[in-house]
């Protein structure tokens, strides 16, 4: 193989791969945007589950007030009751003490029902602030990754980096100038594959005698329609990943 083709297929692989980590890099504020969401989910679901307990709470103490009202009617009542000189007051009296009673007992009714209800309230609460203890653990865990990560693309950036300077340094600079000016218009690929003829990565079929120049790898051929520089790959060396630059810088744009 053209010792500057191979150089230019490594260079295409460290800027590819050099790309790919800066997007992930690039990736990581809007990562720790939802590392947070999902604490703040967990903690508002915990909020709102206490929340309707308190507000249950509040409902039942009202009620409870109500009985306390209606219960100190009764016994005003009854003390009237044992003061009745008639047989009408004695009548009036006691149709006033069992309105009161069905009204004491049908707020202890409500008041019961709130006892129910407050019991899975609690449990609810209780349940969202284990989920959100898991959760806590879960982001904590995934933010450890995220950070380890970040640092693992810092130094693949800079180790590419320096691996790059070395290979630029000894390709020739006209063939270096075309591979550069490539880049920069085709979104940062310019080598690729030719593969049964076609440019794996603009997709157009080649001219047969270019195809053919390009499976000897013994020179600098261009697509004649995206301008990449191509090379080709037998089966064996496809296998062995040797050459593969397709995809790995430019996922997520259109290459072409």
């Amino acid at each position: 193989m053209n010792a500057d083709l191979e150089r230019l297929i490594l260079l295409q692989q460290l800027d590819s791969t050099a790309d790919a980590a800066r997007r992930r890099l690039a990736e990581g504020p809007e990562r720790e945007k939802a590392l947070d969401a999902r604490l703040d989910a967990a903690r508002h679901r915990v909020a709102a589950a206490k929340d309707q307990l308190a507000r249950n709470q509040g409902a039942r103490r009202e009620l409870e007030k109500e009985v306390a009202v209606h219960q100190n009617r009764l016994s005003k009542f009854r003390d009237q009751l044992m003061a009745v000189k008639t047989n009408v007051e004695y009548q009036a009296v006691q149709k006033e003490i069992g309105f009161a009673q069905g009204e004491v007992k049908a707020i202890e009714d409500k008041v019961l029902e709130r006892m129910l209800e407050a019991d899975e309230l609690t449990a609810a609460a209780k349940r969202a602030e284990t989920e959100l203890a898991a959760e806590q653990k879960a982001v904590d865990a995934d933010r450890r990754a995220l950070n380890a990560e970040h640092t693992e693309l810092q130094s693949t950036i800079e180790r590419v980096t320096g691996e790059r300077a070395a290979a630029v340094g000894a390709i020739d600079k006209q063939v270096l100038a075309i591979f550069e000016m490539v880049s920069r218009k085709r979104n940062g690929v310019a080598v690729a594959e030719a593969r049964d003829g076609i440019c794996t990565i603009c997709h157009v079929r080649l001219r047969p005698q270019v195809f053919n120049t390009v499976r000897r790898n013994d020179a600098i051929t261009q697509c004649d329609t995206c301008q990449r520089i191509l090379y080709f790959a037998s089966k064996n060396e496809v296998q062995g990943s040797g050459f593969s630059v397709q995809g790995s810088g430019s996922a997520g744009s259109n290459p072409s």
